[in-house]
């Protein structure tokens, strides 16, 4: 049938059918407004609102596994982190396959699951397989970071933060503790950690020919800091009618307490200060931001995934 011959000889049937297809548009996209005005007088429209979003999201099977572990080489992050976590991940239900990558300092890696994967519990899955991994890793692996893949979280802006008068290391402070935050109460927005600052460390500076002279290794000085400055909990004590908690707290409060920490005992009391320096400075820095020519510190401001 000839569309033009039959809208001309049943021009009141076309319109209806016109007049359907756009008041189904509007009620489909109508303002939030309008849904509250019909509810006030009883009126519930059986279609949906179609939700408005530029980066709609798609729910892609990716699970992303990033393991940070300062210092070691790419080399070692594959021999030693990689291989334990790729070997786990290939028992989660669902996975098709997993790529890695290695640089100084981290391992990132990517996990492709098959379409139609309850996500959820590959999440749930996936985080199982890395704390197994982990008791196989060397000391001092911290906890990796496990994300899922969202199209739908994107930067829409970002905050710079800058100071003629503050270190950068005090900006990065104030960014991370205390403007991070504030977008935790903000619907729909979310922020990663700062970039462009570098990180407050409390820097010990040993001497290699003190270390030599008083015949102490690096691991010693590493082990007398982690039981110099630490928090025991010792229990409650019997104080007549009372049984009060006595906790053992060696924590320092100011560095400078650090250097009277005693690395070797015996005839001659060796401490942190007899072997090098302490600062409070920063750690390496392997990345920054100019704003302006100067500095600067800047925050992400990211649209979560389920908002417009």
């Amino acid at each position: 049938m000839n569309p033009i011959n039959f809208a001309l000889r049943r021009p009141k049937t076309v319109m209806v059918l016109l007049l359907a297809i756009v008041m189904a548009g509007i009620s489909v996209i109508r303002p939030t407004a309008v849904d509250h005005w019909l509810r006030e007088r009883g009126v519930e429209l059986p279609l949906k609102r179609m939700a408005v979003d530029i980066f709609p999201a798609l729910n892609l099977p990716v699970i992303y596994v990033c393991q940070p572990y300062g210092g070691m080489d790419p080399a070692q992050m594959e021999g030693l982190l990689t291989n334990y976590y790729e070997y786990h991940f290939l028992y989660i239900n669902g996975i098709h396959h997993v790529e890695s990558r290695n640089v100084q300092g981290a391992a990132l890696m990517k996990l492709q699951f098959h379409p139609g994967t309850n996500m959820a519990q590959a999440m749930a899955e996936t985080i199982n397989y890395v704390n197994r991994s982990r008791a196989m890793m060397p000391p001092g692996t911290v906890p990796p970071f496990v994300m899922r893949f969202d199209t739908g979280s994107v930067p829409v802006g970002y905050l710079v933060l800058s100071s003629g008068t503050k270190t950068i290391a005090e900006i990065q402070d104030q960014a991370l503790f205390k403007v991070r935050p504030m977008f935790s109460s903000l619907p729909g927005v979310s922020a990663p950690p700062p970039f462009g600052g570098s990180a407050r460390s409390i820097v010990i500076r040993a001497n290699p020919d003190r270390l030599r002279a008083y015949g102490i290794s690096p691991d010693e000085v590493i082990s007398a800091l982690t039981t110099g400055n630490t928090i025991s909990p010792s229990g409650n004590i019997h104080l007549g009618e009372f049984f009060p908690a006595v906790p053992s707290n060696g924590m320092v409060r100011d560095i400078r307490e650090l250097g009277q920490i005693p690395l070797k005992t015996g005839e001659q009391t060796v401490y942190l200060r007899d072997i090098g320096t302490i600062e409070d400075a920063t750690d390496v820095t392997t990345g920054y931001a100019l704003v302006n020519g100067r500095r600067a510190v800047y925050i992400l401001a990211t649209k979560r995934a389920d908002a417009s």
